[in-house]
């Protein structure tokens, strides 16, 4: 028998994580798509082919509407990585970086092959849906910091150069780690960035996004989570870009009405600290997660990136049932990203009942090889 029992949390605070973790990974997901088809094209650009409003509706990216970029496969990989982490600490074995590193490095397998290897026993059921084998854009400092065995660290990051917002929009899955500090979050999220951007403005910035989603996660307020990572980012050399941006984007949502000319103001996203403040000012001036979406896609810069740090953002602030159902129906990839997010939520709140130090639930198991 290999069927542990004992669940930790009540039946009301699991339905409401689960609610958080679904808002968050669909709506990182729903902005990445809002914005992929456009990603390219200026403000001008999106008006003229879309209208005055600009961008409002999903419109053809990769073949399809609703279409995600490899932001959002690195998110999924990510979450694989964190359970895989949970199980592998009754083995005593306890480096979720480690973990992390090795389902980014599954995630490369996904761009230069055709298609699952059923050969791989370690890959467990995320590379084997078939849809994550396309190559979706990924920044070429994300294809090279995942390769070979020896990891970056915060001394001798990979990429040191990289500055744009690669790691920043795959690391929202460290600030659903809700039963953490929020500078152990602010760590795991640092050390992980680090592997493929080494310039402290993509790192902080991925750091300080993991450090503001744990805020909504754990149903506090996002200006709680912005001030909270302010003060984690205080003592961390290089921090002063991604400092700068984060005091702008509180800054700007008491300049009036927003809009394209704020978000320019911003940096419209062309770095990772700029990324991070536009995504935080959508989601802090959103009346609802549409409004918010369609701000963060409307500017002259990198609208996947910004409208996804913005939609991960407001789905944990608001849970799953805030997020436009219409663009939930499209979005590719909802069944894998559902069943992660399901998976992560009964990892954090189950764990005990599915794996401990002397026998572990075979069906986890073969989803999650400890490899």
């Amino acid at each position: 028998m290999s069927t542990p029992s004992g669940a930790i949390w009540g039946r009301v605070e699991q339905q409401d994580f689960r609610s958080r973790v679904r808002g968050c990974l669909l709506g990182g997901a729903m902005g990445d798509a809002l914005g992929a088809g456009v990603a390219m094209m200026t403000l001008d650009e999106m008006r003229a082919a879309y209208g005055a409003e600009g961008v409002v509706d999903f419109v053809p990216a990769y073949g399809r509407r609703g279409g995600v970029t490899a932001a959002t496969q690195l998110t999924l990989f990510t979450v694989d990585g964190l359970i895989r982490a949970q199980i592998r600490r009754d083995t005593g074995a306890w480096h979720p970086p480690t973990d992390v590193y090795r389902a980014h490095q599954r995630w490369v397998a996904t761009q230069r092959d055709w298609g699952p290897d059923l050969r791989r026993k370690d890959n467990g059921w995320l590379a084997q849906e078939e849809w994550l084998y396309a190559r979706r854009d990924p920044t070429i400092s994300t294809l090279t910091g995942f390769a070979g065995e020896v990891m970056g660290s915060l001394d001798q990051p990979r990429n040191p150069i990289a500055r744009d917002a690669g790691a920043l929009v795959r690391s929202a899955p460290f600030g659903l780690l809700v039963g953490w500090e929020p500078q152990l979050v602010c760590q795991l999220a640092l050390e992980c960035a680090v592997q493929s951007h080494g310039s402290p403005g993509a790192y902080l910035s991925a750091g300080a996004f993991a450090a503001i989603v744990h805020a909504p996660a754990r149903g506090e307020t996002l200006e709680t989570g912005v001030e909270r990572a302010l003060a984690l980012l205080a003592p961390r050399p290089g921090h002063e870009p991604v400092t700068e941006a984060l005091q702008q984007a509180m800054a700007a949502v008491r300049q009036g009405a927003p809009g394209p000319s704020v978000i320019a103001s911003l940096g419209e996203g062309r770095t990772a600290e700029s990324a991070l403040a536009v995504g935080v000012y959508c989601a802090l001036v959103a009346e609802d997660v549409r409004q918010g979406l369609r701000l963060a896609v409307n500017h002259d810069g990198p609208s996947a990136a910004t409208a996804s740090l913005c939609g991960a953002l407001l789905g944990a602030l608001h849970g799953e049932t805030a997020l436009p159902p219409a663009w939930v129906a499209e979005l590719e990839g909802r069944p894998t990203l559902l069943e992660m997010a399901d998976d992560f939520a009964m990892e954090m709140t189950q764990g005990r009942a599915l794996h401990s130090p002397s026998e572990t639930a075979s069906g986890w198991l073969a989803r999650y090889p400890r490899g």
